[in-house]
């Protein structure tokens, strides 16, 4: 894997993972709207936590495909998901 697809791979993993993230932890704003009754965005959404976790989590993730794509485990060139030659 070149350094540019192992960059593309991490960035959509850590995506996928913030996307997976946000929502832990999260409160409601205690008081809703008198006029409407929506509540709104969280009152402590603690965002830098969550980018944190977010990137231990999808480079933990990411070794792990790295391991796998690198890995003969899952090879297109030999095995049983190998492509046939003409």
């Amino acid at each position: 894997m070149g350094w540019f697809t192992a960059l593309v791979v991490y960035v959509l993993i850590w995506w996928t993972v913030l996307f997976a993230v946000l929502p832990f932890g999260t409160r409601p704003v205690a008081d809703a709207d008198q006029a409407s009754g929506w509540r709104g965005a969280p009152a402590r959404p603690m965002l830098w936590r969550k980018v944190l976790a977010t990137t231990v989590v999808a480079a933990i993730l990411w070794v792990g495909a790295y391991v796998l794509i690198s890995g003969p485990w899952l090879s297109f060139r030999s095995g049983p998901l190998a492509l046939p030659y003409n």
